[in-house]
């Protein structure tokens, strides 16, 4: 399904866009409001949005690569936390899912559930990421 000479930054759009499927998928289904913000994450990042759809219904087939640095390991879970409000229910699963997806990403673990609340609450409150990003800055480090 994917090309044998994709590179690294395909790699890790098409693995962050598994990661925001599963999380879609953690309360059991994946309601349209996720999907278009899994869709309008993929767009951002250069994809099309059947090609989008098409990662998602082929979960199997795509393997997770973790970012290099904080700035993409923070944008990840931003993008995972902020999915996580789109229907405006946070359930527990999904909280127990992010807070995970934190630590594969390389958090701390000492930092990951207040990392994931930080974010939570800033995306609430209406803070652009930018803002969040360097509110939870102490937080980043490994």
């Amino acid at each position: 399904m994917f090309g044998f000479f994709e590179n690294e930054q395909t790699r890790k759009v098409k693995s962050h866009i598994m990661n925001l499927a599963a999380l879609a998928k953690a309360d059991g289904h994946i309601d349209e409001r996720e999907m278009n913000f899994i869709v309008a994450v993929g767009r951002k990042n250069g994809m099309r949005s059947g090609e989008v759809r098409s990662i998602v219904g082929n979960a199997s087939n795509v393997h997770m690569v973790l970012p290099d640095n904080d700035s993409e390991r923070f944008d990840q879970i931003f993008d995972l936390v902020d999915m996580m409000l789109a229907d405006g229910v946070v359930d527990d699963t999904e909280m127990r899912f992010c807070v995970d997806m934190a630590q594969k990403l390389g958090f701390r673990q000492d930092v990951v559930g207040v990392l994931v609340l930080k974010i939570s609450q800033g995306v609430k409150d209406g803070l652009p990421r930018d803002q969040i990003k360097a509110d939870t800055q102490t937080l980043l480090g490994s």
